[in-house]
């Protein structure tokens, strides 16, 4: 696909910003004609939550709307009942090192995702995390709305209103703490074209199976600013779009597995900007009553799943 013509990051904003509710759900189902979609949920250690979610999408997707072809959790080792919750509900189920294990495996949302493409068939894909306890199906059709309507567009993110987990039931309108503490400044400082990306690191994205095929996949919570990127750098910025989802909530995690996550996103940004490696695989860590400790930065990815070759 020829790179789009350039665009202002103000221009983008308006052009390529929509909301859920734009995307009416009938005129997709309408506009789906030959395209076959692919939910793709990745999880590990969600059984609190993954059975509303697969049970929710599939309820207004596949019985009641004839939008979606597949529906498929990637379940990422697993020590709960996540795999069995999720096929009761109705998902196709596969573990991640039992794909393509010739290829080997990680563990790693990113993992998951590049391993899902060896076992869907949809030329649109759509994913959605596996901690959400406030959110709405809307996010599915959301997501799909810029794919299905305009040919140009070759990657959707999500953004919406974070609702605190402090007790309150209050309303963040910004995003996450490693988005606004690294990913924001990040793409403000070296992709400016991006600076209007509300939340690059949303995990309910959508993009063409063409395209990410044609990635390079970190495999762990480096995938969606990799993805972003990537595909700017690929397509250019009229090929990304974004949709406001409403309302999300989900479980939080600890400031020092943030810190992981945040040393992984600057890696594969890094890697991107100078097209070098880093020199340390390791984050080192105080705690007042273990003492320092040093945990691994996940740095692996994944080639194009299309440069593969095959069984």
């Amino acid at each position: 696909m020829a790179r789009a013509e350039p665009i202002s990051a103000a221009a983008w904003y308006t052009d390529r910003t929509s909301a859920w509710t734009d995307w009416d759900v009938d005129a997709l189902v309408a506009a789906k004609g030959a395209h076959r979609i692919s939910v793709v949920v990745p999880a590990r250690n969600e059984a609190p939550t993954i059975g509303s979610i697969v049970g929710g999408i599939r309820r207004d997707f596949v019985e009641r709307l004839p939008l979606l072809d597949e529906l498929v959790v990637i379940d990422s080792d697993s020590t709960d009942d996540t795999a069995a919750i999720a096929a009761e509900a109705g998902a196709v189920v596969h573990s991640a090192r039992d794909i393509r294990p010739d290829l080997g495996g990680f563990r790693g949302k990113g993992e998951a995702l590049w391993k899902s493409q060896f076992v869907t068939s949809g030329d649109l894909l759509v994913f959605i995390d596996a901690d959400l306890t406030g959110w709405g199906t809307h996010f599915v059709s959301g997501l799909l709305g810029p794919l299905l309507l305009d040919q140009g567009v070759r990657l959707v993110k999500g953004f919406y209103d974070r609702i605190l987990d402090d007790g309150s039931r209050r309303l963040a309108t910004e995003g996450g703490r490693v988005t606004e503490l690294v990913a924001r400044p990040l793409l403000n400082l070296f992709w400016p074209d991006l600076a209007r990306v509300v939340q690059p690191l949303a995990g309910e994205w959508a993009i063409r199976r063409d395209t990410f095929e044609q990635l390079w996949v970190p495999v762990g919570y480096g995938v969606e600013i990799g993805s972003l990127l990537d595909v700017y750098a690929r397509d250019g910025l009229r090929a990304i779009a974004q949709v406001d989802l409403g309302q999300r909530e989900h479980s939080h995690q600890s400031v020092h597995d943030l810190a992981v996550m945040a040393a992984e996103i600057i890696a594969v940004a890094d890697r991107r900007r100078e097209q070098s490696d880093p020199t340390s695989e390791r984050l080192w860590q105080f705690h007042r009553v273990d003492g320092w400790t040093d945990r691994e930065v996940p740095l692996h990815e994944r080639p194009p799943a299309d440069t593969v070759t095959e069984l």
